[in-house]
């Protein structure tokens, strides 16, 4: 039986596949570089379909489950595990390499996003892809909000950046970097990247109680379906909790 926590993760993460997915079924064997990748949720997918996977990350812990992961699916010959992180990106992939790059969650956390996206744009080949999850600026204030945290909320709404700079968050819970989608497209843009779709993600993922899904029944599903239904559609970017683009160089 699914979990809750695997339910809701499903939903949280199922706009990203689906887009990602498209990108690769009936393409030739494709280079991918996941960057970040932790213990192959993506990966191992990714290799499912025919695709040689490099995933970077820090963490030796995360790159073993990758591993062990790999292996119980049957696509250990397809995936490789790097120890490394964005910043070292371009010591650890060849320059061009990549038919399609992964950088989920990434990007936020370090502190010059052009100067990654340019790391990244190097290790592309010419017509190759990005996949890019940010988490969303706006969304940030909405959540503080609801929590109760009203002089947090009105710090973020009010640390608007200039140009296309990200913005930190003022809590010390988290050191992230946070976008909108303007500022996100004017990185991406400055990089030399067309972006060639958008979706919001998390939209109302992060919103809806655990014990709501638990209890009615369909409701994950029903939350999933939704989901996608608002993914593309512009009025919601801004309540999205991440931003999801593809764009290529």
């Amino acid at each position: 039986m699914e979990r809750p926590l695997e339910r809701r993760t499903a939903a949280r993460t199922a706009v990203v596949w689906d887009a990602v997915r498209a990108l690769l079924e009936g393409a030739d064997e494709q280079q991918v570089l996941d960057i970040g990748g932790g213990t192959g949720g993506f990966a191992v997918r990714v290799a499912g379909l025919g695709h040689r996977i490099t995933v970077i990350d820090p963490s030796p812990d995360a790159l073993a489950a990758l591993a062990r992961r790999a292996d119980e699916e049957g696509v250990a010959d397809r995936v490789t595990g790097l120890q490394g992180d964005l910043g070292t990106v371009r010591e650890l992939a060849p320059e061009g390499g990549a038919d399609l790059v992964l950088c989920h969650g990434v990007l936020g956390l370090v502190d010059h996003p052009a100067g990654a996206l340019e790391a990244i744009a190097s290790v592309l080949r010419p017509g190759g892809a990005l996949s890019l999850v940010v988490s969303q600026r706006h969304a940030a204030v909405l959540a503080r909000a609801m929590a109760g945290h009203f002089t947090q909320a009105m710090q973020l709404l009010e640390d608007s950046p200039s140009g296309s700079q990200a913005t930190r968050p003022v809590d010390s819970r988290s050191s992230e970097h946070r976008f909108t989608v303007d500022e996100l497209t004017g990185l991406l843009e400055g990089t030399g990247f067309v972006i060639r779709s958008s979706h919001g993600i998390r939209v109302f993922t992060d919103l809806v109680p655990s014990s709501l899904l638990d209890l009615e029944p369909g409701a994950s599903a029903a939350l999933l379906e939704l989901e996608r239904a608002v993914s593309e559609r512009p009025e919601y970017l801004t309540i999205a909790s991440q931003l999801h683009l593809v764009a290529t160089r």
